[in-house]
């Protein structure tokens, strides 16, 4: 039996086509019936060609949908119940698991924990097949699976995989208070997520730079931000002329991506990876961030970028950097890395969305059949205007 699944093909290039249906594998699997998954930044990285993922991989980390089919081991979850599935794949036992690190369970990448943690549909992160698919498996779904009312909020529920859980984690990361400051850099999905946790946290002022006017006017409207465009002017000098001085804290909501402003670029065209600078964004949210200060590292960072533009250096093609560590030491910042341990909010984010102080839904621009993947992956894959979370329907 076949399910329609969104298979990578090579770089730029992603097809509907007939992929394995899931199966129970062990007693604690459940196998759900997939009603929404998302395109990540995240899976970008694959479709543009700047990992290892082997053509044929399913692609898809955040989905959400209707229980189907429960495995005999399987306590807390009948078919028929809604859920969401957190995008790390964690086994509950490990010496990780059980201090909250889910992002990082010992147990579940058969590569020998290497990288430790496991996700589906992405590569080097195990052999789960992708949630952009019309089923999925899920492992370990006492665990794994978040229960959801019956109906309501699908499109709030659907940032629940990760983008919301992430955004939280930038601002946790950063060790963000109530009436503090903070610069976000980045106003995709998970710029915006952490630029509207901070809101809920209680921020007094926030500031998100990108350069995509539609993506800024969201932060500036939900989530009470500055708008910054970095092809503007420089980030830095507008947040400390804005702000009277440093911020408080920063979050890092780009990544290894990170660009320079391309000054002669016309508003109407694609983004232009050749400006790529993977140090220049934390060397900019060093030096706008108080001495003391806290930096949240969330945008992805690799430590090998194969499909790297000529343009990068064969140092930072290998995930070394050149970051300005001496301000940094200068000014006694403190930073923190990593994936996010979806588990560790997505109960709580979950309770403010059906108690109705959370609407993370905003982001959201676009619901598709699954059969426009294709279609969607390019105009993501493009920062075309108005294109900010596309959500799959199988």
């Amino acid at each position: 039996m076949s399910i329609k699944g969104v298979v990578y093909k090579g770089a730029h290039e992603v097809a509907v086509e007939d992929v394995p249906e899931p199966e129970l594998q062990n007693p604690t699997d459940v196998v759900i019936d997939v009603t929404s998954t998302c395109i990540c930044g995240s899976d970008l990285h694959m479709y543009e060609g700047r990992t290892a993922a082997d053509e044929g991989i399913v692609f898809g980390h955040e989905a959400m949908g209707v229980v189907e089919e429960v495995g005999e081991g399987v306590d807390s979850l009948d078919v028929g119940d809604r859920v969401s599935i957190p995008f790390n794949v964690a086994c509950g036992h490990c010496k990780n698991c059980e201090q909250g690190k889910t992002g990082f369970c010992l147990n579940v990448n058969p590569d020998g924990g290497v990288p430790a943690g496991g996700a589906y549909g992405y590569v080097g992160m195990g052999p789960y097949q992708g949630g952009q698919a019309e089923k999925m498996r899920v492992p370990y779904a006492d665990f794994n699976a978040l229960k959801l009312p019956d109906e309501g909020h699908e499109d709030d529920f659907a940032m629940l995989a990760d983008i919301f859980p992430t955004g939280w984690h930038g601002t946790e990361l950063a060790d963000l208070q109530p009436g503090e400051s903070v610069a976000i850099f980045g106003a995709g999905p998970v710029g915006l997520m952490a630029a509207y946790s901070a809101k809920i946290k209680g921020a007094s002022e926030i500031y998100v730079v990108d350069r995509v006017p539609s993506r800024l006017d969201l932060a500036e409207e939900h989530c009470d931000a500055t708008p910054i465009n970095f092809e503007e002017g420089n980030p830095v000098e507008q947040i400390i002329d804005a702000n009277g001085g440093e911020v408080n804290k920063g979050v890092d909501a780009v990544g290894y991506q990170s660009v320079e402003p391309d000054e002669d670029r016309d508003d109407d065209e694609p983004y232009d990876p050749t400006k790529e600078n993977p140090g220049v964004l934390i060397n900019q949210l060093i030096r706008v961030v108080e001495p003391k200060g806290k930096l949240g590292i969330i945008g992805l960072y690799v430590p090998e970028d194969p499909g790297a533009p000529e343009t990068i250096s064969e140092m930072e093609a290998a995930g070394r950097l050149g970051i300005d560590f001496g301000k940094l030491f200068e000014k006694g910042q403190a930073l923190a890395t990593g994936q996010c341990d979806v588990k560790s909010y997505n109960r709580y984010l979950r309770d403010l969305i059906v108690a109705g102080r959370a609407e993370p839904s905003f982001v959201v621009s676009h619901r598709e059949s699954l059969a426009d993947a294709p279609e969607m992956y390019q105009k993501f894959d493009d920062r075309e205007e108005g294109v900010t979370k596309v959500i799959l329907e199988p």
